[in-house]
C-alpha cells in the first residue's frame, strides 16, 4: 500500500509540475525573443494580467473559449506595441517603461474586473486531451499525455523557438540586432523593425500565458492571479541563458518545486504553511545563485539604438 501511495504521489507531483510550468514557458520564451533583440520587458506581469482577464471575460460573456484566447493574444500584441512605441521609437529607459506597463496592466485588469464582473465567477475552461496510445501508457501517460492543448503547445514551442532562433534568417537577424545593432543596420536590417516584431511576439505569448491561468488552469479570474509569474519568467530567461532549452529546465525546476509544496499541503504533511509556499522561490533563487558559467547576455540588451551612434 505504501508503494502504491508513493507511486501515486510521485506521478501526481510530476503531472502537476508539467501543467504548472506552462505559463512560465510561454512568457519566458516570449521574453527570450524580446531580450535577444536587445529589449527587456519588465511589463510581462501586466500583460499576463490583462491576458488573463480578457481570456476569462470574453469566454464568460460569449461562451467561446477560443475567442477568449484570441482576444488575449490581441491584447498582448497591443500592449507590446505600446511598449515598443515608448521604448523603441521614443527611446525611453526600458526598465522604467516596463514597470509602467506592468502597473497599467495591473490597475486596468483590476478595474475592469470590479466594474464588469465584481465577484469570483467560474467558467468552463479547456479540457484535458489524452493523446491516443501515449495517454494509456502507465504513469508516463498520466504525467505527459493527459493535459489540455495549451500545455502541449507550450512544450512544442521550445524546439520550435530553438529552430527559429538558430536555423532561420529571421533568427539570425534577431541575434544580430541584439548583439551588434550597428553592424546589422549596415547590412540593411531594420533594427527597430526587428525589435518591434520580437516585442509584439513576446507580448502575445505573455498574453497567452495569462489566458492559460484563467481558461486552462483556474477556470476563473481573481485579482493578481498571476502572483508574480511574469517577473519569475524574466528571471528564468537569465537562468536559461537566453536559450529555449535552458528556459525549459528552469521552468520545470520552479514548477516541480511548486507542485511539491502544493501536494504537501493537500496531504496535510506536518510542514509549516509559510515554508511550503516559499520553497519554489528559495530553490529558484539558489539555482540562479549557484548556476555556473558566464552569463552570455545579448550585448545590446537594454540599449536604445539610434542610427549614426554607437552603444
Amino acid at each position: 500500500m505504501e508503494d502504491v501511495i508513493s507511486q501515486g504521489l510521485i506521478v501526481g507531483i510530476l503531472a502537476t509540475g508539467i501543467r504548472l510550468a506552462t505559463p512560465f514557458l510561454l512568457a519566458a520564451l516570449g521574453e527570450m525573443f524580446t531580450q535577444r533583440s536587445g529589449v527587456y520587458n519588465l511589463g510581462i506581469e501586466g500583460i499576463m494580467l490583462m491576458g488573463a482577464f480578457m481570456g476569462f471575460f470574453v469566454t464568460w460573456r460569449t461562451g467561446n473559449i477560443y475567442l477568449g484566447i484570441l482576444i488575449s493574444l490581441i491584447v498582448g500584441a497591443l500592449m507590446g506595441l505600446l511598449m515598443g512605441i515608448v521604448s523603441i521609437t521614443f527611446k525611453a529607459e526600458q526598465g522604467i517603461s516596463g514597470i509602467g506597463l506592468y502597473m497599467f496592466g495591473w490597475g486596468l485588469s483590476g478595474l475592469l474586473f470590479r466594474l464588469y464582473v465584481g465577484a469570483i465567477t467560474t467558467i468552463e475552461g479547456l479540457r484535458p486531451v489524452k493523446i491516443p496510445g501515449l495517454g494509456d501508457i502507465p504513469y508516463i501517460g498520466t504525467i505527459f499525455f493527459n493535459h489540455n492543448w495549451l500545455v502541449y503547445l507550450a512544450y512544442i514551442l521550445v524546439p520550435i523557438s530553438w529552430l527559429v532562433l538558430y536555423k532561420t534568417t529571421w533568427g539570425l537577424k534577431v541575434r544580430a540586432v541584439g548583439t551588434t545593432p550597428e553592424a546589422a543596420d549596415t547590412l540593411g536590417v531594420s533594427v527597430d523593425g526587428i525589435r518591434y516584431q520580437c516585442l509584439i511576439l513576446g507580448s502575445m505569448l505573455a498574453g497567452l500565458a495569462g489566458a492559460y491561468l484563467t481558461v486552462g488552469q483556474a477556470n476563473m479570474y481573481a485579482d493578481y492571479i498571476t502572483a508574480g509569474r511574469g517577473f519569475i519568467a524574466v528571471a528564468l530567461v537569465y537562468f536559461g541563458r537566453w536559450s529555449p532549452f535552458g528556459i525549459l529546465a528552469g521552468s520545470l525546476l520552479f514548477s516541480m518545486a511548486d507542485s511539491f509544496q502544493q501536494w504537501v499541503q493537500v496531504l496535510g504533511i506536518s510542514v509549516p504553511y509559510e515554508l511550503a509556499v516559499i520553497l519554489p522561490y528559495v530553490i529558484t533563487i539558489m539555482a540562479l545563485a549557484v548556476s555556473f558559467g558566464r552569463v552570455w547576455a545579448p550585448a545590446a540588451l537594454g540599449r536604445p539604438y539610434e542610427r549614426g551612434t554607437r552603444g
